[in-house]
């Protein structure tokens, strides 16, 4: 097994399951920010940052007034969103807080400082700003040295203003 995929490929979008397409757009679009950029009659909607055809896209097709999965079970552990700044992460997390919206984590990995929190379906979200490459933490041997350590918020939430 010698190929390996294109250094140029990305992940484009993610598709996700919901019971309720207003509630999950509360979130997206009215916390986070997301636009609206198509509904698919009333069974979907597809979401973006800039103007791009769709980063999310929530729909009701097998889910529509489901529970979410139990918390032990196979499936999407997160959906990581990347924002091009620290401070627009931070604005990000003020804007949270103010919506008095719950987190259920918050991690500094040494290449990148991240939130993670659950969307009203249960569905894992991380949202993550990531260090200048020249700044990851590498070992004696070349190694990428990743960690999870405290997220220091104050410091973060001061750019926010």
């Amino acid at each position: 097994m010698d190929y390996k995929i294109p250094t140029q490929t990305k992940i484009g979008h993610v598709h996700l399951k919901v019971a309720d397409l207003e509630r999950a757009l509360k979130f997206y679009r009215d916390i986070l920010g997301f636009e609206v950029m198509q509904y698919y009659g009333n069974s979907a909607v597809f979401i973006s940052a800039g103007g791009y055809h769709h980063h999310i896209g929530l729909n009701t097709w097998y889910s529509k007034n489901s529970s979410p999965p139990p918390p032990h079970s196979t499936g999407l552990f997160h959906t990581a969103i990347l924002y091009p700044t620290r401070k627009d992460l931070a604005i990000a997390l003020k804007r949270l807080i103010n919506s008095k919206y719950p987190l259920t984590g918050a991690s500094d990995h040494g290449v990148s400082q991240a939130i993670y929190l659950d969307d009203p379906d249960g569905n894992g979200v991380e949202l993550y700003w990531d260090r200048p490459k020249e700044e990851w933490p590498i070992g004696e041997k070349g190694e990428l040295l990743m960690v999870t350590e405290p997220l220091d918020m104050k410091s973060l939430l001061q750019l926010a203003d």
